[in-house]
């Protein structure tokens, strides 16, 4: 049987509808990263941080992981408060950021139009994943961003979505992990005050407790 790599190649051509997508960003911006967005972070994580896939202006822009748009703001911010992370956040990633113990990847590598993904995408990219988590060697705790975040990493794991509840704070283990899921960090949940910082710091809290007890 055939393993994946853990990091889809940057031009890779497995969903034809993302493809056109990428090189339709890259004939209006030729300067950005225009393909699939490697994971970022420390090779011995404990913690991994899934999304679910690249923003437009994120990712795709930078190359970086939530890296460009509105939710990395919080979201490193939050990792740097919990010790997940050292040195400075940019938003072009022209920076010195270092994650500690964490590593941050998305279930789908690639922009999708509308930030939202085909199950069919999901379902090609999934082997990218499920490598992903069988290359970290010290994980514990995957912390879920999204309720399709957290199905895609159950199917992963070869588990149905019934394995682990949805909602803020959901937690479950699943066979050697323990899964936390989180809101997503995204503008629409924090201008609402569906997810504030606090909740948001709190489930990285709890995340550190969980992998050093």
């Amino acid at each position: 049987m055939t393993v994946s790599p853990p990091e889809a190649p940057r031009d890779c051509p497995l969903c034809p509808r993302l493809v056109e997508y990428r090189l339709e960003n890259a004939r209006q911006n030729p300067g950005w990263w225009n393909g699939a967005a490697p994971s970022f972070g420390d090779p011995e994580a404990r913690l991994l941080v899934a999304g679910l896939a690249p923003g437009r202006t994120g990712a795709n822009r930078t190359g970086r992981p939530f890296t460009g748009d509105h939710a990395g703001w919080l979201l490193y911010d939050t990792l740097l408060k919990t010790g997940f992370a050292r040195g400075t956040y940019d938003p072009n990633g022209e920076d010195d950021l270092e994650l500690v113990d964490c590593m941050i990847t998305n279930a789908v590598r690639c922009a999708p139009p509308g930030n939202k993904p085909l199950p069919v995408e999901e379902a090609t990219c999934r082997p990218f994943l499920q490598s992903r988590l069988t290359a970290l060697p010290r994980l514990r705790v995957i912390l879920t961003l999204g309720d399709v975040s957290r199905r895609n990493v159950l199917k992963a794991l070869g588990r149905p979505a019934s394995a682990m509840p949805a909602g803020h704070g959901a937690q479950a283990g699943i066979g050697p992990y323990v899964l936390l899921n989180s809101y997503h960090c995204s503008r629409l949940n924090t201008n609402t005050g569906r997810l504030t910082a606090g909740m948001f710091e709190d489930v990285f809290r709890r995340a550190r407790a969980l992998i050093e007890s």
